[in-house]
């Protein structure tokens, strides 16, 4: 193998030269604790990390530097760098490219500069961006960091409202990435990423009003996704198609606004868990349209006014009670949906309640009348009141014992004369009367030789007329509850 041809030491500056020697040994420059020249070219740095300087060995090289003042351009895009970058408390004048470079571990936190391009990056160690104020936008389509990602309490402004703050499409972070308690002016997309250590965005703030805050739409998350304590979302937050293998959570979330247009879009999701409990009701529209989702946990109180809920399915529901969970199925924009009924229904049943079950399907069939023309609802209305569509059969029973109380005592008191003679027709028993009255086809051979006089005539005619309409919504309520679409 041939030798190495040994690279010339630059003209260098007093502190370019300790960080040009400290290099060898890993040491930390420190330019702070005011000295007067903190000044420190990127190209120097450049030629650090892509190896113009031996290894000494027994010892790691890295390139650690505190406090400088970082003039040019930081450009190693397309290299190999074999050792750690670690900038703290940093000025960086132009935005550094690590474009399609190969590193290590990479840490420019409490920095401040115009920018971080790292499209294609991969880094075996992971890239810290902790603490630092970034004037642009941070770039990191198709980047790979195995040892994750780390923004926490970094704060980024986005050059226009045209802009990411995050910018980045097929993202792998394979040990976690943690952007807790960072503030992001322009959106966060993460379209396509792939989470393999989860998401953690406790108390970051999302600022994008009337776009999208946050732009992560098939993203697969393993273990948890937090958006919770304190997140905050002002513009659309889009998970939609997103798989997380784990707990998706809102809790303590908010305030989260996107005022009349969609704020949380959560369609076609694929999640273990989710928990959506922000401390504020959410402003805007939440769409949960044909996830599947194993158990939900939300609170009723912070409900939005208008949800999606068409084609969501899942398997266990945590908060509100069912006359909520009613008002929960109502909200739908599109107005009537049967399905999130039969689905409420559904859990009920596989809970064990089915008198919940029946409930939530009355309360589609009333729903569905609501959506009727006006004068479709009177049948509907009539099966409600008489037998709740079927599923409240003992309406019927309290109906026939109402009339036939009433009969009772009005035939009791007015008999109707006969019309055979006695030797053939049946005693008069005003109850038997009134039932024979009441069953639409005559079983007692009562209301063939009996005939009532007067106004009790009426009478006799309404319990016929009622009689039929009982039965006939009993059959139709039960056919109902047998074919329910």
């Amino acid at each position: 193998m041939p030798e190495r041809t040994p690279v010339e030491e630059p003209d260098l500056t007093e502190p370019e030269a300790l960080l040009w020697n400290a290099y060898l040994t890993g040491e930390t420059v420190d330019l702070g604790a005011g000295r007067s020249d903190r000044t420190v070219r990127a190209e120097v740095i450049a030629r650090l990390l892509l190896g113009a300087r031996e290894p000494l060995p027994g010892h790691v090289p890295a390139v650690r530097l505190r406090g400088a003042h970082v003039t040019g351009r930081l450009d190693v895009s397309g290299g190999v760098i074999e050792c750690e970058l670690r900038l703290e408390h940093c000025v960086l004048d132009e935005m550094p490219d690590f474009s399609n470079a190969q590193t290590r571990q990479l840490r420019l936190s409490d920095c401040r500069m115009p920018g971080f391009d790292g499209g294609g990056l991969r880094a075996d160690g992971y890239l810290s961006l902790s603490g630092s104020r970034i004037n642009g936008s941070v770039r990191l389509p198709r980047a790979q960091l195995s040892g994750g990602l780390r923004m926490n309490r970094t704060k980024v402004i986005s050059s226009g409202p045209e802009q990411w703050a995050l910018f980045s499409g097929g993202l792998v972070v394979d040990a976690g990435a943690f952007l807790r308690h960072a503030e992001f002016t322009g959106g966060v997309r993460l379209v396509g990423a792939r989470m393999n250590g989860g998401l953690f965005m406790e108390g970051t703030t999302l600022r994008n009003p009337g776009r999208r805050a946050l732009d992560a739409q098939n993203i697969l998350i393993e273990d948890a996704a937090e958006l919770s304590h304190g997140f905050t979302a002002e513009g659309k937050v889009r998970l939609r198609n997103a798989q997380v293998h784990g707990t998706l959570s809102f809790d303590q979330a908010g305030p989260l606004r996107n005022p009349g247009a969609m704020c949380l879009h959560l369609s076609h999701m694929q999640v273990e868990e989710l928990i959506l409990t922000p401390s504020v009701p959410v402003e805007g529209i939440v769409s949960l349209a044909y996830s599947k989702i194993g158990v939900l946990l939300d609170n009723p109180d912070h409900w939005p006014e208008r949800l999606r809920l068409q084609g969501l399915t899942y398997e266990s529901l945590r908060g509100g009670g069912v006359t909520r969970r009613i008002d929960w199925v109502g909200r739908d924009i599109e107005g009537f949906r049967p399905q999130p009924y039969e689905q409420l229904a559904a859990w009920y049943r596989r809970d064990g309640n089915d008198h919940l079950a029946r409930r939530a399907l009355l309360y589609k069939q009333r729903a569905r009348r609501r959506s009727l023309p006006r004068h479709s609802r009177a049948w509907g209305a009539l099966l409600d009141v008489t037998v709740g569509y079927g599923y409240r059969p003992w309406l019927a029973a309290a109906w026939l014992g109402a009339l036939l109380t009433a009969g009772t005592v009005v035939f009791g008191l007015i008999p109707p004369h006969p019309l055979k003679q006695p030797t053939e027709r049946p005693d008069f028993h005003s109850f038997i009367y009134t039932l024979d009255l009441l069953v639409p086809f005559g079983a007692f051979g009562q209301r063939e030789v009996w005939n009532p006089d007067g106004w009790t005539q009426w009478l006799a005619y309404g319990l016929i007329a009622a009689g039929w309409i009982l039965a006939t919504a009993l059959i139709a309520g039960a056919t109902r509850v047998l074919r329910p679409n």
